[in-house]
């Protein structure tokens, strides 16, 4: 961040009064601008034993198999967002489960929220950021093909417990960077 939102006359960072961290506070105004954690939210979209997976056709991660799900918009619930992203991915309704897994990635600043979902038909295809979707057995889901560690955790999770028909919300952190 360069420039005040409010008045617009430079930034510094610093440690504000009765503060405990650095943020960016306004030379001239004083505003201090604080940056929170991003929101991703999505869904493991089921049916008939299967999981449903996007292939990435967006970077980072292009051409990689992925779980519906994206950046929370403001003015919507996380519910919201985890549908909204497995209609835009994948052009599939479902019903909303529970909440699945939250998992922290504090190097890159995000919260990644997974609801288990099922899908209402078998009517589905690739949204534009999806090169295709298709329903994948849990024996055969593409492990060294997939995205990110948070939905290769949550689908590990998801095989883990499916056969044991028991579904419990899982609280985790990924704190290592992602290798190409």
């Amino acid at each position: 961040m360069k420039y005040c939102s409010t008045c617009g006359d430079q930034v510094e960072q610093r440690i504000p009064q009765g503060d405990n961290r650095h943020r960016y506070v306004c030379v001239s105004c004083e505003t201090i601008h604080y940056q929170n954690p991003r929101i991703v939210a999505g869904t493991v979209p089921v049916m008939d034993g299967q999981v449903l997976l996007c292939r990435r056709a967006i970077e980072p991660r292009y051409g990689y198999w992925t779980l519906p799900a994206g950046f929370m918009e403001n003015s919507e619930t996380t519910l919201e967002a985890a549908a909204r992203e497995t209609q835009e991915e994948a052009l599939a309704d479902v019903d909303m489960n529970e909440l699945y897994t939250v998992i922290h990635v504090p190097h890159i600043d995000q919260v990644h929220m997974f609801y288990r979902a099922t899908l209402t038909s078998h009517n589905f295809g690739a949204g534009e950021e999806s090169l295709e979707t298709q329903l994948f057995h849990l024996n055969d889901i593409p492990w060294d093909e997939l995205s990110f560690p948070t939905v290769r955790r949550t689908l590990e999770l998801f095989v883990e417990d499916f056969s044991k028909q028991h579904f419990p919300v899982h609280v985790e952190d990924i704190r290592y960077q992602m290798r190409k």
